[in-house]
């Protein structure tokens, strides 16, 4: 077999669905896991927080030393450990003393697959042939949302067939895709982003004043995300007074559809579209989403809030790293990892504003939601920035 760019660009898809197993199925299971090993809200807190944090750690590291091992072994890596997480969810919390144990050496080994992919992938699809490199970085992005879905659905069926007693196999099924992906990243051809000694060096980078605007911009783009995201389902539960299951679904679910078909959409017709005028455009939408969400006298406009939101963030990402891109265009992988770093600290800044404010509010999460409008704001005002920076550089 003649392997091509085309299966180069379908394993980093692979690449993004299989990130979205990883962050997104161990939440799934979190009832179980209280359930059937005693593990406290606390301790599960803590899950989610060192996930974050091996991940952010991870981006680090790999902006300052992919380029130096190589791309094929860093991903073919990233892949192993992305399955063996996911098969460790089954047989670790059995095989140490604590199951607790056993749970955070799964999802830590996940987190750092996670996280080599976020770096890896992003730069793997820059570097191929082609001209409209923001749709495909769109597209490419899109593929973290129907990989959400995916997950939520899949298990949602998963559970409905087989029971939530037989969870444990469920792990072992999605730890196929990595596995499959693995075999791909030994055999697809990998363009390198920039040639080697021509790129910025990490600190030549982080003494970049536009790179700082753009480590902004990627900070507020992965909270207007999540700060969301993370709170739908709760917010369509006690908005609509839907069981956990329809919450996942109006909730999450419907976010992570919005957000791709945003993604989609510019993935088809970016090369008609400018991009700095739709990030524009999609940071007020996000701006309306938000008042929507909080303000809306009525449960379901809100929630037509929650769905705009979705649609309003999916270009942030994927469009932030592409104009990046353009603008310091010898920023090589040292870039794109600490953009995922950026981006890391904005999902777990995001969500935490809003808990918080809402914690002092007296649980009203509506109130946290109003709070987070400040991300989209400084969207708006700092987006037009980006040009102007590097205009003042250049003279």
């Amino acid at each position: 077999m003649k392997w091509n760019y085309r299966h180069t660009l379908n394993a980093c898809y692979l690449g993004y669905i299989t990130q979205a197993i990883i962050n997104n199925l161990a939440p799934l299971l979190f009832v179980t896991f209280q359930k059937q090993f005693h593990v406290s809200l606390e301790q599960l807190a803590l899950l989610v927080s060192m996930n974050f944090f091996v991940q952010m750690l991870v981006d680090t590291v790999a902006a300052r030393y992919v380029d130096r091992i190589g791309y094929r072994p860093c991903l073919v890596a990233a892949h192993a450990l992305c399955t063996i997480g996911l098969a460790g969810l089954n047989f670790f919390p059995g095989w140490l003393p604590a199951p607790m144990m056993g749970l955070a050496l799964a999802m830590g080994i996940n987190a750092v697959g996670g996280g080599l992919i976020e770096v890896l992938i992003s730069p793997v699809v820059e570097a191929l042939p082609g001209e409209e490199k923001a749709s495909a970085m769109s597209m490419l992005h899109s593929f973290y949302c129907w990989g959400h879905m995916l997950v939520v659905l899949g298990s949602t069926l998963y559970f409905r067939l087989f029971g939530l007693e037989r969870w444990n196999y469920l792990p072992l099924v999605w730890a196929l895709v990595p596995l499959v992906n693995l075999f791909l990243f030994t055999r697809v051809p990998i363009c390198a982003l920039i040639e080697e000694g021509e790129g910025l060096t990490f600190r030549g980078l982080l003494g970049t004043r536009v790179f700082w605007l753009f480590f902004i911009l990627m900070i507020c783009s992965g909270a207007a995300e999540q700060a969301m995201s993370q709170w739908s389902s709760l917010f369509a539960e006690s908005g609509l007074g839907v069981s956990k299951t329809m919450g996942d679904l109006l909730g999450p679910c419907m976010f992570a559809l919005m957000m791709g078909l945003s993604r989609l959409f510019y993935g088809k017709k970016g090369g008609q579209i400018s991009l700095k005028p739709f990030l524009l455009g999609s940071a007020g939408l996000c701006v309306v989403s938000y008042l929507l969400a909080s303000c809306a006298p009525w449960p379901l406009l809100s929630l037509v809030g929650c769905g705009l939101c979705g649609l309003s963030v999916g270009i942030m990402w994927p469009g932030t790293f592409s104009l990046a891109t353009s603008r310091i265009p010898k920023g090589g992988t040292a870039m794109f990892g600490l953009l995922a770093l950026a981006g890391d600290i904005g999902c777990s800044a995001g969500p935490g504003l809003v808990g918080m404010i809402a914690g002092t509010a007296g649980g009203e999460l509506k109130a946290g939601l109003l709070a987070a409008l400040i991300f989209p704001v400084v969207l708006l005002i700092l987006i037009p920035r980006t040009s102007q920076v590097r205009e003042r550089q250049e003279k």
